[in-house]
C-alpha cells in the first residue's frame, strides 16, 4: 500500500491553528488520561495558551499534512522559579487519524532541536498514565530515561493513575 500523504511539515504554530488544536487537546480531555483535565479549554484559552508560550520564548510547533494540522508540541515552563530557568517540559498531541505516521517523532526531533539551540539543558516528560505506552516509547527512543515514577496521584475516569517522569540531556 502506497502512502498518498506529502511529508508533515513542522512549522511554528499561528492563529489560524487554534481551532484544531483545540479539537486535539478536547479529544484527549475526554477520552484520554494524557491531560488530567476533566473539561476542555476553549479556543480563547489555547490561543492565549499560544500567546504565553510564543511571548515568552518558547516553542510551540505544530505538524502539518495535506494542509491540515496533524499534530503539535511545544516547550513550556517545568517550574516557575528561576532556578529551573534551563529545563523545559514537553506537552505533544497528535490527532487519532494521523497517528502512527511519524509525526510525533518529527515534531519531537524539531522540539529538542530548538530547545538545545535556545540554550535549555534538559527537557523533562511527565506523562499521565503509566499505560501510555506510546508516548512512553516515543520518549525512550528519543533519548529520554524515565527518572520518576508517582504512583495513583492523579484522578480520572473512576481510577488512580500513575505519572511517569522521563528527562533527557540537551545540547
Amino acid at each position: 500500500m502506497t502512502n498518498t500523504h506529502s511529508p508533515p511539515l513542522i512549522r511554528t504554530v499561528n492563529e489560524n491553528d487554534i481551532p484544531t488544536i483545540t479539537a486535539i487537546f478536547a479529544i484527549e480531555v475526554l477520552h484520554g488520561t494524557a491531560s488530567w483535565s476533566y473539561e476542555p479549554p476553549t479556543e480563547a484559552e489555547m490561543l492565549a495558551k499560544m500567546e504565553g508560550l510564543l511571548e515568552q520564548g518558547y516553542p510551540f510547533l505544530v505538524a502539518e499534512v495535506d494542509n491540515q494540522v496533524a499534530g503539535y508540541a511545544y516547550a513550556s515552563a517545568f517550574r516557575p522559579r528561576e532556578g529551573y530557568r534551563f529545563l523545559v517540559e514537553d506537552s505533544i498531541y497528535v490527532a487519532a487519524d494521523f497517528r502512527g505516521r511519524g509525526i510525533a517523532k518529527l515534531l519531537m526531533q524539531t522540539l529538542i532541536e530548538q530547545c538545545t539551540a535556545l540554550g535549555y539543558r534538559q527537557m523533562i516528560a511527565v506523562i499521565g498514565d503509566s499505560a501510555n505506552e506510546p508516548s512512553i516509547a516515543l520518549h525512550r527512543q528519543l533519548g529520554f530515561e524515565q527518572v520518576g515514577l508517582l504512583p495513583n496521584v492523579g484522578y480520572k475516569f473512576d481510577r488512580w493513575l500513575d505519572s511517569v517522569l522521563m528527562q533527557r540531556a540537551l545540547g
